[in-house]
């Protein structure tokens, strides 16, 4: 039996570059690519997509209001290039009582407040790496991590603020790299001990149960000897930059079983400890003893055909267009139970 033909609106941040901020726009501009995959998975599927760029909330909301569509398939990932706003994007649809895929505000907001989920994997028995938090620059007395250690702003994603100058060999460093993070991005700053070891990102699919799909392990080997090991900004986002080409994403990762069962299981409880919903993928660090530990759930990761969560579905034998009718479904499911 065909399935009916839905009416999806995809929503998503509509990014300005702005050359005096930097290259940070770029990862924010990605999202264009996912808009275009998305699209063309929907008229694959036989519904009706049309493209909504939220600048404005109140244009957004009366956007919404006269296209009246059956589900929206939410990308966004900012509000006027603020991440942290992203929860209340969400919330919009929640209040517009309008079915939409992706995560719900609380799992958005309390993934996007990196000292908070901290906190809460502490409280969970979860790994994660020693931290503080700093408002104004500080003084070595203050400081009590181990180095070397990783500066970044609190509540930005997709490794906005870490570059190869976020990592902190000597007490010297500290206060440079945090004043000019506090400058640039007007936030608190956090400082992490920097578990030397081995990286992976851990995507997850949900359904009942949720699962894990094939894990993706950043290859650090073709960096020069003394550069950190570290997904930084550039080499997430700058293909042409050498940090980029010598740290690619192998899927699926070569893992003995019990290190793949560790993180998969640990993937899933934070997951679930952060309220996630439809997919997510977590990113950790596994040091020489093999012990893992939580670097963050990113909620609303990147989905284009080349993204590395892309490539965990294919590795799966999902296709993108098969990915977005289950997250269609899941979205109208929650619909007629009242629940978005």
């Amino acid at each position: 039996m065909r399935k009916r033909s839905l009416k999806v609106l995809i929503v998503f941040d509509e990014v300005i570059a702005d050359e005096e901020e930097g290259l940070d726009w770029v990862s924010q501009a990605a999202v264009r690519y996912e808009v275009e995959a998305v699209h063309e998975a929907l008229l694959q599927l036989g519904h009706r997509p049309e493209r909504l760029p939220v600048q404005d909330v109140r244009r957004a909301i009366a956007s919404v209001e006269e296209a009246k569509p059956d589900v929206i398939f939410n990308l966004c990932e900012s509000y006027c290039g603020k991440a942290q706003l992203e929860m209340a994007v969400a919330g919009v649809w929640e209040l517009l009582g309008v079915p939409y895929t992706g995560n719900p505000p609380l799992a958005l907001g309390m993934a996007q407040h990196k000292v908070v989920a901290k906190q809460l994997f502490a409280a969970a028995g979860i790994r994660t790496p020693a931290y503080q938090v700093f408002t104004s620059v500080p003084s070595s007395e203050r400081f009590s991590l181990r180095l070397p250690a990783i500066a970044k702003p609190s509540q930005e994603d997709a490794s906005v603020g870490i570059t190869e100058r976020s990592f902190i060999r000597t007490l010297d460093q500290l206060p440079e790299v945090v004043e000019t993070l506090l400058s640039k991005y007007r936030q608190p700053v956090l400082v992490e001990e920097y578990i030397e070891g081995r990286e992976f990102n851990v995507s997850v699919l949900d359904g009942d149960p949720p699962m894990v799909l094939p894990l993706s392990e950043i290859d650090f080997s073709a960096l020069d000897s003394d550069l950190p090991r570290i997904t930084s900004y550039e080499a997430k986002w700058l293909p042409e930059h050498p940090l980029y080409r010598n740290t690619p994403a192998v899927c699926p990762a070569q893992v003995e079983r019990g290190l793949r069962h560790r993180l998969e299981r640990t993937a899933l409880q934070v997951f679930r400890l952060l309220h996630g919903r439809d997919y997510g993928r977590v990113d950790m660090r596994v040091d020489a003893n093999g012990a893992v530990f939580v670097l963050e759930f990113n909620p609303n990761p990147d989905i284009s055909p080349d993204a590395g969560f892309a490539r965990a579905l294919k590795a799966t034998g999902i296709e993108l267009a098969e990915f977005v009718d289950r997250l269609l479904a899941y979205a109208l499911h929650r619909g007629r139970h009242g629940s978005n």
